[in-house]
């Protein structure tokens, strides 16, 4: 297999963030503290997993910081906006997530983060006020501001490359109109003000309009139409997206497979969150609720395959809800109770109670999201980037297609994605060819030299 080329990982990686709550202080916090040998990148695929190449016996399994080329961590620099005014260190404390000690090695970085004025429209975020934020004539003018931003913080900071990761606040739930339709329409929408354009969507628009890969952590419509990804195909832009998967919809891409793969009935499930930070305060409003209620609520169907089966799946209750409760902050409880049947029908249940904490589960995904996003620009991908579906709740795919949810799939994708850049082989785990070279896998660069008892098989 042809080894793709791929741009080398050098000089400054500038990462710059709308929204700098409790995410991105979180991250940037670790980082830092990663920079200077004080904590451990748990977490993240992109600093501590081992990715297997070729064959079992072979025993190649480098980190995939060694095997693909990934930016240094001592290479990245911070920036971004928000309605708030606070540093990185500020935000740091108000959010609560780590503590005053644990933060304190890196005062000095994250007060030197202060975030830009945010484009905001609080008919978007309703529960949310800016102490500061842009104005303009229109929403292309808006834009072009945050353009003017990009451009100045890449020079200021002398980067060689930028990446964004939307971290902002989840915004009421919007469908496709006819402005999303094509660029031409959707940049005729922006100097017209449409209100059918989100904040969110004039941030994508200036992050792929000024070459920079954009994700979207947020079940918002953001990049997830026809319009951004016809420009960021147009301009060679990698886009990927939406809404981090963190803790109870990973639970719900493990535990649904599980009951496909054994053949298990699903009579119904139910999921309750209680979280106190903003994102709790901004999902009170039930228009942002939406949102988010549609992309947890997305995968059961997809990792069960109702259509395939829908005596066993094609008639369950599916139910989220989300409750705003100050006193928790960061610690959300994600708790769940589902009911399936098994062998005669016989009902059985489930109980999950995930007492987990949102930004220390979202911050090791915005880093892997940042080094394979800039990795993708590298390597000359464009357009949607499917294989880090691994990563979201309501991974953006070709229309035509249905995004694969089930998480280990997703991480085949992922990491097989990662061998055919690097010219290695993809891995099948079908197996058969170590038994009978005659039923190995079509296409298999050799058949591996059949097993003698007593000697080590070589590569």
């Amino acid at each position: 297999m042809t080894k793709r080329t791929i741009k080398p990982a050098e000089g400054k990686l500038g990462v710059l963030l709308p929204g700098m709550g409790a995410v991105t202080s979180t991250f940037i916090a670790g980082v830092e503290l990663m920079k200077k040998g004080l904590a451990a990148p748990k977490g993240s695929l992109t600093q501590l997993q081992r990715i297997r190449l070729g064959k079992r016996y072979e025993n190649r399994n480098p980190r995939i910081s060694e095997f693909v080329p990934l930016a240094q961590l001592s290479n990245l620099v911070f920036g971004g906006w928000d309605i708030f005014e606070d540093s990185v260190w500020e935000a740091a404390l108000k959010a609560g997530v780590l503590p005053e000690t644990r933060l304190a090695p890196v005062k000095k970085e994250l007060e030197a983060i202060v975030p830009m004025p945010a484009v905001f429209d609080q008919s978007y975020v309703v529960n949310l006020k800016a102490r500061q934020q842009k104005t303009g004539k229109n929403k292309m003018d808006l834009a072009e501001q945050l353009m003017k931003d990009i451009e100045l913080f890449k020079k200021s900071n002398g980067c060689d490359r930028l990446v964004m990761v939307w971290c902002g606040s989840t915004e009421v739930h919007m469908e496709k109109t006819a402005v999303h339709e094509t660029l031409e329409a959707f940049e005729q929408g922006l100097r017209d003000d449409s209100k059918d354009i989100p904040s969110s969507s004039i941030y994508a628009y200036a992050a792929i309009k000024s070459g920079v890969p954009y994700v979207n952590g947020a079940p918002n419509l953001s990049a997830d139409f026809p319009a951004l990804v016809e420009l960021a195909e147009k301009n060679g832009v990698p886009i990927a997206g939406k809404d981090f998967k963190t803790g109870q919809t990973m639970m719900k891409t493990v535990l649904a497979p599980a009951f496909k793969t054994r053949m298990l009935g699903l009579e119904g499930w139910y999921s309750t969150n209680i979280l106190g930070n903003r994102d709790g305060e901004v999902l009170d409003d039930p228009g942002s609720f939406r949102s988010k209620e549609k992309t947890k609520t997305s995968v059961l169907d997809a990792c069960l395959d109702t259509a395939k089966y829908p005596d066993l799946y094609g008639h369950y209750f599916h139910k989220v809800r989300i409750e705003y409760y100050p006193p928790r902050g960061d610690e959300k409880e994600g708790w769940d109770n589902i009911d399936i049947t098994g062998w005669l029908d016989m009902p059985m249940q489930i109980k999950v109670n995930f007492l987990c904490r949102d930004s220390i589960l979202a911050a090791p995904i915005v880093l892997d999201l940042v080094l394979f996003m800039d990795l993708a620009g590298r390597s000359g991908l464009k357009g949607i980037q499917e294989w880090l579906s691994f990563y979201f709740k309501a991974p953006q795919a070709r229309p035509d297609l249905s995004p694969e949810h089930d998480l280990f799939v997703q991480h085949m994708k992922l990491t097989n994605t990662l061998r055919i850049l690097m010219g290695e082989e993809v891995i099948d785990h079908s197996g058969l060819d170590y038994y009978d070279p005659e039923l190995g896998t079509a296409g298999a660069a050799e058949a591996p030299k059949p097993y003698v008892k007593g000697e080590k098989a070589k590569a």
